[in-house]
């Protein structure tokens, strides 16, 4: 007979399970901004210090400030936030190289399953910040511009923070995607690229105020 535990029909309740208490904690929190961003950035650097003022200044202005959950971008958006007024989220994952909760938390929980996860980062923001960062913030990127693109969520800022970090990205997906006709210039227009803290967080508060008015 059949593990029940190991088969492919127990995985849809451990799913199951994860979504209903991301849901349940999450519900309520209020507007929110997901942060993504190197994990492998330190404190002290340019783009962590930056992380920290923006958790900050996001958060004093009523803001929950979700993140991956880890070290690096996502503990210095957390650190920041934890000061404020706003709560300061951390969504981990469970991964072979394990990854450490960091301490500046309110909230904080441990998925099994990036698509859960991916879920709760896109279901509870109003936008979303992105530093400098590898595959998996790229990954978190595309994933956004895509769901907007295809009209599978509403639109709401995806904000690249660090031209000189992003520029070549999006010379790229100008000088190649576009002049292959692969996307439509008017896509780029689903970016923002900023090199302040505060123009961020004036493009998420003018988002916030068209949201309540709809």
């Amino acid at each position: 007979m059949e593990d029940l535990k190991n088969s492919e029909t127990w995985r849809v309740f451990r799913v199951l399970s994860e979504l209903v208490d991301g849901f349940e904690t999450l519900h309520g929190i209020g507007p929110a901004v997901t942060v993504f961003g190197s994990s492998r950035l330190k404190p002290g650097s340019y783009y962590y210090e930056q992380a920290v003022e923006l958790g900050r200044k996001l958060s004093n202005e009523g803001f929950a400030v979700i993140t991956g959950g880890g070290p690096g971008i996502m503990e210095g958006a957390n650190k920041g936030a934890k000061t404020g007024n706003g709560k300061s989220i951390g969504l981990n994952i469970e991964i072979p190289a394990e990854q450490i909760p960091n301490k500046f938390q309110d909230i904080t929980m441990s998925f099994r399953y990036f698509f859960v996860r991916k879920l709760m980062f896109v279901k509870y923001a109003i936008g979303f910040v992105i530093f400098p960062g590898g595959f998996g913030t790229l990954d978190e990127l595309f994933e956004s511009l895509t769901l907007v693109q295809t009209n599978k969520i509403s639109p709401f800022p995806i904000i690249l923070f660090g031209t000189e970090y992003w520029s070549g990205l999006v010379d790229w997906l100008k000088t190649t995607l576009i002049s292959n006709g692969t996307i439509e210039l008017q896509d780029l227009g689903l970016i923002s690229i900023v090199d302040n803290t505060d123009d961020v967080c004036r493009i998420l508060r003018e988002h916030r105020r068209v949201c309540e008015f709809e």
